[in-house]
Formats: structure tokens, C-alpha cells, sequence
């Protein structure tokens, strides 16, 4: 059963990253989400892969929200849109929460990984139920994706729970992927009985 995504937030890097094949693909989605009539809504910065996606977007015609902090504003707003503004990072990730109807990860640091995680945590508590997605360029989360595996062995994550934040590399099957995907509906504690 295929469900109605019209705004997706994606989380990325704020710089650029040694490899180019990241702001490639972060333009591929922008471009992606532009055709599909998809709203971005993203932490609303110029640069890095941030402003790559930002500027693909709006270039293919696309609608764009940037939610950022004041403080933030000040150093790396992103001068075409008309940003919403918020006092707190936490303000900034619970508008994210609010406005967007699935996330994507595209590569990125601390902050891209933290966004990423507590939004699959909310979708493992119930706290809500959006498609969380994570576009694996040129093997980037790999590591991650292993981290997330050996949890799953150590008993400390159920394996629906790793295997409801969606993978994939290119950015047109990911979407076609979380517009098909079910989330589990199973509890989150792991007992010692689980097998």
C-alpha cells in the first residue's frame, strides 16, 4: 500500500565533504523531489551539501523550507527563501518533526547523524509512524549500517526496528522504497526470552 508523502526532510552536511559524488547526488534529489511535486524542507543553510540540495530544488521549480536557528541565520542562511526561524536546535528538530511526512539522511557529521537517529528512535517508540530513509552514497553509512547490525546481535535493538530505516544508493529507488514501506509495530524493549 502506497502512502502520500508531500514534504520530505532531509538531513545533510553542511560542508560539502572531500568526495563529489555527495553534492551529485544531493542535486539528484533535489531535482527528484522538484519533479515529484515533493516540498524539501531541510535546516535552511547556503552551503556544503545543505545548499546543494536547497539550490537543486528551487532550480527544477520546487518548493523549499528552511528551518533554521537564530543563531545560525546570522552565519550560513541561505539568502533565496524565506526561512522560519527558531530559538533552539530542539525547536528546530521538533518543526522538522511537524512539518515533514518522511526524512532522509544524506551523508553528513554529528549533526546529520544525531537528526537521523532520533527520528528512527521516535518512529521505534511510536512517537510517530514517517518512512525514515537513509541514501547510502558511495557506501558512506556502511559503517554505520554494520554498527546498527552488531546492535542487533548484541540484543539491543529488534531487527524490525534496524530494518525500518530504509537504504538504498540512488535517490528515485529510496523514494519508491519509503512510499511502499510499513514501519513495525512491535514493542521496543528486547527481552532476555527474545529470540
Amino acid at each position: 500500500m502506497s502512502r502520500s508523502i508531500e514534504r520530505i526532510c532531509v538531513f545533510c552536511g553542511s560542508s560539502p565533504g572531500r568526495n563529489d559524488t555527495y553534492g551529485h547526488v544531493a542535486r539528484d534529489l533535489g531535482r527528484l523531489l522538484a519533479e515529484r511535486r515533493i516540498e524539501l524542507v531541510y535546516g535552511g543553510a547556503r552551503v556544503g551539501l545543505m545548499g546543494a540540495l536547497a539550490d537543486a530544488t528551487l532550480h527544477a521549480g520546487g518548493r523549499v523550507t528552511g528551518v533554521i536557528t537564530r543563531a545560525l541565520a546570522d552565519i550560513v542562511a541561505h539568502p533565496k527563501l524565506a526561512l522560519e526561524q527558531v530559538a533552539t536546535m530542539h525547536e528546530r528538530k521538533a518543526r522538522f518533526a511537524e512539518l515533514a511526512h518522511a526524512f532522509i539522511a544524506l551523508p553528513g557529521g554529528l549533526g546529520t547523524f544525531e537528526e537521523l537517529l532520533e527520528m528512527a528512535t521516535w518512529n521505534q517508540l511510536g512517537v510517530h509512524d514517517k518512512p525514515v530513509g537513509l541514501l547510502n552514497v558511495d557506501g558512506f553509512y556502511d559503517p554505520l549500517l554494520r554498527f546498527l547490525d552488531h546492535a542487533v546481535a548484541e540484543r539491543f535493538i529488534k531487527a524490525p526496528h534496524r530494518d525500518a530505516i530504509v537504504v538504498d544508493d540512488d535517490p528515485g529507488d529510496l523514494l519508491e522504497r519509503m512510499l511502499l514501506h510499513e514501519n513495525p509495530k512491535i514493542a521496543k524493549w528486547v527481552a532476555s526470552d527474545d529470540g
